[in-house]
């Protein structure tokens, strides 16, 4: 059986993950993260408020989704690369925290797969 530190899993994830706190503020970053946010600053982001990093109008809908505790999933598409993206509220103890961002690159093709329940 292997043994991890924890949460050293996450620095090799192969997506960006992003935490930020209640009010917005960036509390961690994963290494893909830092890549993929070095012209903004990289790690001096934590600390920062993710609502700069948004334009309008996905600030206004990161707000009302951190309010309501609500979860947003879209794919984008940057050049040729499709990335899935994940916002979601994250909890200690079912208490709201924060929120947590998770960007994947897709492949060219998804396959689908129906499973009974």
């Amino acid at each position: 059986m292997v043994s991890a530190k924890r949460h050293e899993w996450v620095e090799e994830f192969p997506g960006s993950i992003i935490v930020c706190d209640s009010a917005g503020l960036v509390l961690e970053l994963n290494k893909k993260a830092v890549e993929s946010h070095r012209a903004d600053g990289g790690k001096k982001l934590i600390g920062t408020n993710l609502m700069r990093c948004h334009p309008e109008p996905a600030r206004s809908k990161l707000k009302r989704l951190m309010k309501k505790h609500q979860t947003n999933v879209y794919t984008v598409t940057k050049g040729r690369a499709r990335q899935l993206v994940l916002q979601a509220p994250w909890y200690s103890r079912k208490k709201y925290r924060g929120y947590v961002q998770v960007t994947l690159k897709l492949p060219g093709k998804i396959p689908n797969h129906r499973r009974k329940s």
